[in-house]
């Protein structure tokens, strides 16, 4: 039993996985899409038809055959193994096809699982949770299988899937299907999927949530994560959760701990956050290791739950452009997360055990070895390590770039293209704005980590919308503290954030802005911005101001002693910096206060849909 259980949990683990994948890239090619036709138009009929598609192939379980044979699983194993390798190929309409078909065969072959054997589902789903963390931590929160140079990698895997799959159609035996789901269970399933792949599962980002360092975070997550993989322990919790008193007790743990990790930082919130992590997987293992429900409704309860996943996201995606869309989800995030964690803990009291389950066929050896050898490999590449040094040439070049979440203007991702640009221009210290740290709509990286990670430089962080959303000060030389302040803001939360570095025992202010658009307070923020500044000199002050030359946001700056370094070097006209294709306006700046400036251009690289603006300057 065991000899065929081996590869039929590898299957299992890829295509969920794959599913997991195809999520994560249709909600960030729909940014795209959405973001360019809300946003900066023309809107078409594109916009509907695009969304509806998703909602399609979500439903699309549905329609499962009532029987799913061996050859069935067996085909929808190689169709979303197939479709899963457009996730690979940098190009949105790729992507977008690609995920749409992972999704509704992925979709279709859980249907398949869940009827025939549902403790191989959850072991499977548990496995894709643990590999998805594996291959973001290796990749610095950038999913190694999703970028184009991995991609004879990812065919290797498709294929090897597909052979073992027909393998296993034709020495596994099926046993009758008796397994199904209830309404609830779907909805659990569907905040389950939401939970893991919008926060809980992802350390980075928690570790922005909470200011505890990633390194400490990811490593715990995962052990928890692949501890939910052992026989031992699913068969314990399962037993454990016939006490009434104990699920009361997990339930209270999900919302108080989601709440109150919430609303604090440190130590508190990260403990809080981390146990209904494993709360959550207690949670999942005991509702979906009990046998429930019709089998021939299976496919009709996983697409409501996928339908009810596909609204926690949406909604929560209201709550990162409430300025746009609906004003009244500015902060109310918390309140999106409180509604999957409440259908979990209702169903949680609605459990109910009958006997002592059979044990789920594993070896715990081999799970506890490979486990060990995945938990040493995340401790290695999240150690932390040392930044490259300042300078030492008699000169700092100071930089910023407002990155656009990691996209470049046609919405390819182009995060390691933006890394390139800074390291060919050996920048020093850089601002950087529209840095997401995990939301969902951009892959789920960190880029303020990727970032740091690849230049080998400290970073400094300020959340300013859900924890996930802020701006970003890099630089050189040891870590140092970092000050930082939210600006009021009518719309997008914005901020400035500061660092003082040592340059050859001389301090120099760094600081770095985010700006409102022109129906904002621009003038109020500037004063905000330059108070929290002060005196502090000598200091670079750069951003995306989102104003240009003599409007009265760089009068403001001008009136506080900085100068620009293109009008002191007489270069004229100073390049324009937006947008990065044909650029016609000069919104981006470094300003320099008792600095002089040696050098100033506009990086011509088209990685981001800004360009970004580097200065050289001589040491104080």
């Amino acid at each position: 039993m065991l000899r065929i259980r081996i590869p039929r949990t590898f299957v299992a683990a890829s295509v969920l996985l794959f599913f997991i994948q195809g999520l994560r890239v249709i909600f960030s090619v729909m940014f795209g899409i959405i973001y360019d036709q809300v946003f900066e138009g023309p809107m078409n009929s594109w916009l509907i038809v695009s969304n509806l598609l998703v909602v399609v192939v979500l439903i699309a379980p549905s329609l499962a055959p009532k029987k799913i044979t061996n050859k069935w699983l067996a085909a929808f194993v190689l169709l979303t193994a197939i479709a899963r390798v457009a996730l690979s190929v940098n190009d949105a309409s790729v992507r977008y096809w690609g995920a749409l078909l992972t999704l509704a065969f992925g979709g279709l072959y859980q249907v398949g699982l869940l009827k025939e054997d549902r403790s191989l589902f959850v072991s499977g789903l548990v496995s894709a949770l643990a590999l998805d963390q594996i291959l973001r931590v290796v990749g610095y929160t950038y999913d190694l299988s999703l970028r184009p140079e991995w991609l004879p990698a990812v065919i290797i895997w498709a294929v090897l899937v597909s052979f073992v799959a027909l393998w296993i159609s034709r020495n596994h035996v099926k046993g009758e299907s008796d397994g199904g789901m209830t309404w609830l269970d779907g909805l659990v399933l569907g905040g389950f999927f939401f939970l893991e792949t919008s926060l809980l599962a992802m350390p980075n980002g928690i570790a922005h949530w909470t200011h505890i360092p990633y390194s400490l975070v990811a490593p715990l997550l995962l052990t928890i994560t692949l501890s939910a993989l052992f026989p031992e322990v699913q068969t314990w919790v399962v037993e454990l959760c016939k006490r009434a008193i104990v699920r009361i007790g997990l339930v209270v743990i999900l919302i108080l701990g989601l709440i109150i990790g919430y609303f604090t930082e440190g130590i508190l919130s990260g403990l809080l956050l981390i146990a209904v992590q494993a709360t959550t997987l207690v949670s999942f293992l005991c509702v979906l290791n009990v046998e429930s429900g019709k089998a021939d409704r299976a496919g009709l309860q996983f697409s409501l739950g996928m339908i009810f996943m596909l609204l926690l996201n949406f909604f929560n995606a209201f709550a990162f452009t409430y300025p746009y869309v609906l004003p009244v989800m500015r902060g109310l995030g918390w309140v999106i997360y409180l509604v999957a964690v409440l259908i979990i803990g209702f169903r949680m009291l609605r459990v109910v055990i009958g006997e002592k389950p059979e044990p789920t066929i594993g070896d715990s050896a081999l799970i506890g070895l490979v486990s060990l050898g995945a938990i040493a490999l995340s401790i290695l590449m999240v150690w932390p390590q040392s930044a490259a040094p300042l300078s030492s040439n008699g000169s700092l070049r100071a930089a910023t770039y407002n990155i656009h979440y990691g996209y470049d203007d046609d919405w390819h991702f182009k995060l390691e293209e933006m890394a390139q640009a800074i390291e060919a221009a050996d920048v020093d210290v850089i601002a950087l704005q529209e840095v997401d740290t995990g939301r969902m709509t951009s892959y789920s990286v960190d880029d303020a980590l990727y970032l740091g990670r690849r230049l080998r430089m400290n970073v400094a962080y300020l959340p300013a919308v859900e924890h996930l959303t802020g701006i970003a000060v890099l630089y050189r030389g040891p870590e140092v503290a970092m000050d930082q302040r939210l600006l009021t803001s009518l719309q997008e939360q914005t901020g400035i954030i500061g660092v003082r570095l040592e340059v050859q025992e001389k301090s120099i202010y760094s600081y770095g802005i985010w700006m409102g658009l022109s129906n904002e307070d621009t003038q109020r923020q500037i004063t905000e911005a330059l108070q929290f500044i002060g005196e502090n000199s000598p200091a670079t002050f750069g951003g995306d101001f989102n104003a240009r030359p003599n409007s009265p946001v760089t009068m403001a700056i001008e009136e506080a002693d900085f100068i620009d370094p293109f009008v002191a070097l007489d270069i004229k006209p100073a390049p324009a910096t937006s947008p990065a294709i044909n650029p016609k306006g000069r919104i981006d700046f470094v300003w320099l206060r008792d600095l002089t400036p040696l050098r100033a251009w506009v990086s011509d690289s088209l990685a981001s849909d800004h360009r970004m603006v580097v200065v050289e300057v001589a040491f104080p």
